[in-house]
């Protein structure tokens, strides 16, 4: 738990604001997220879209050269588009800096029989169409888990369920962690407890959700929230940057993703994407470098949660049927 009464870091303009007359209403502590993360610490960060070892290289170099300390590292396009010398390099890599690795399991809507999420009304979404698409992912799972991915990345209610009872039944490493996709991201504080008695271990929301939204998300479940603080354009470009600091005290245990609006959309990644992958990459880094340069510009740059931290510590489920 974390000391919610403590003094509130400056917030934008402040200063300039209070000298015009124009100050902002006081903060009410009762909106602050009482979590944090287990072993301290109230946010970590992490870089979505690295599609590969190469893309992975560009963005360990660019996070040194720029120091931005990285919790986490995802992958959107899915483990079956990887080979298993690829998994290993981007394993072995990221355990070297003790980076969590988190790749995307499996077939889902808008690449194989899903057409109907091209419809005006979106269809069933990303959401893994019938068994042998759930068997996919499971596949996806096992193989990745094999290989030494512990973080899977997952876009089905589905698929998430059957993956944490197969992590329960031992199919599957006790320590592997599941991340609910911002490709299916709950929208409200009811929806958000489902996913996480459903296996979710952290859970990206909309980065659309209004600050009142997350506290109401707190209210109910402790579980670590994701969420882009810069969203690619097919997830609506928000850019939130200045609401960093708010954005941790009312949703922590928080994970910061640095995503990039205004470019292509890269999945599923091949090297006829490389030129455009390797820079977006590069950029993402540096977004959150500015993100990073914002929350030390207004005193809300502590707590960060120690590097090579990456369990949820204990969450609420469902219980699982004999």
């Amino acid at each position: 738990m974390t000391d919610t009464t403590a003094p509130s870091p400056r917030r934008p303009g402040e200063q300039a604001l209070t000298a015009l007359g124009l100050s902002a209403p006081a903060l009410d502590p009762a909106d602050a997220s009482p979590h944090s993360f287990p072993g301290g610490g109230r946010w970590r960060t992490e870089v979505p879209s690295v599609e590969g070892p190469e893309a992975l290289g560009v963005v360990l170099k660019e996070s040194s050269r720029l120091d931005v300390p990285i919790h986490r590292i995802s992958q959107g396009s899915g483990v079956w588009m990887l080979t298993d010398a690829e998994i290993t390099e981007m394993v072995e890599a990221t355990a070297e800096r003790d980076i969590e690795l988190c790749l995307f399991t499996g077939p889902r809507g808008t690449w194989d029989i899903g057409g109907s999420t091209r419809t005006d009304s979106r269809g069933g979404g990303l959401r893994a169409r019938g068994h042998d698409a759930v068997a996919g992912c499971v596949e996806d799972a096992v193989r990745a888990t094999e290989l030494g991915v512990k973080c899977l990345l997952i876009a089905d209610e589905g698929v998430l369920w059957t993956l944490h009872r197969a992590r329960v039944a031992g199919i599957l490493p006790a320590d592997t962690t599941f991340k609910v996709s911002a490709l299916i991201g709950p929208v409200n504080p009811t929806a958000y407890a489902v996913y996480e008695n459903l296996g979710g271990d952290s859970i990206n929301v909309p980065s659309d959700l209004t600050l009142d939204h997350l506290t109401e998300i707190r209210r109910v479940s402790g579980a670590p929230m994701d969420m882009y603080i810069e969203a690619p354009d097919d997830l609506g470009g928000y850019v939130r940057m200045y609401e960093v600091a708010e954005l941790i005290r009312r949703g922590a245990p928080l994970y910061l993703k640095f995503g990039l609006s205004k470019a292509p959309g890269i999945y599923p990644y091949g090297h006829h994407m490389r030129d455009v992958t390797l820079a977006t990459a590069k950029e993402r880094v540096r977004r959150g470098r500015l993100a990073l340069d914002l929350l030390a510009r207004h005193g809300a740059d502590g707590d960060m949660a120690p590097l090579g931290s990456r369990l949820p510590g204990d969450l609420q489920r469902f219980e699982i049927p004999a």
